[in-house]
């Protein structure tokens, strides 16, 4: 991450420009993943997709380990998968 990105990310400033902002928050938060979970969790999505700070959004999910909720595009499973991937590289690495 550059310079600038990471003061943007631990500033929070990026939040002022997300999409999210203009949605109601509980389509970021589904309850379940099947049914209805599933749209709701494909329209959050969609929002992300379409958001300038997507990546900042997922880089402080990951970061704050959020544990619920659609952040940066990316649903609870698959930021683990990310986070164990990550710590599957570090480990390498070390």
């Amino acid at each position: 991450m550059s310079a600038r990105g990471t003061m943007l990310l631990e500033s929070g400033i990026w939040r002022n420009t997300a999409k999210c902002r203009e949605i109601d928050p509980t389509v970021f938060f589904p309850i379940g993943s099947t049914g209805s979970a599933l749209r709701q969790i494909a329209a959050a999505k969609a929002v992300c997709g379409d958001c300038s700070v997507r990546d900042l959004c997922l880089d402080f999910a990951l970061k704050t380990n959020q544990d619920s909720g659609i952040w940066g595009g990316a649903s609870e499973d698959e930021r683990r998968q990310i986070r164990r991937k990550r710590n599957g590289v570090h480990r390498k690495v070390s």
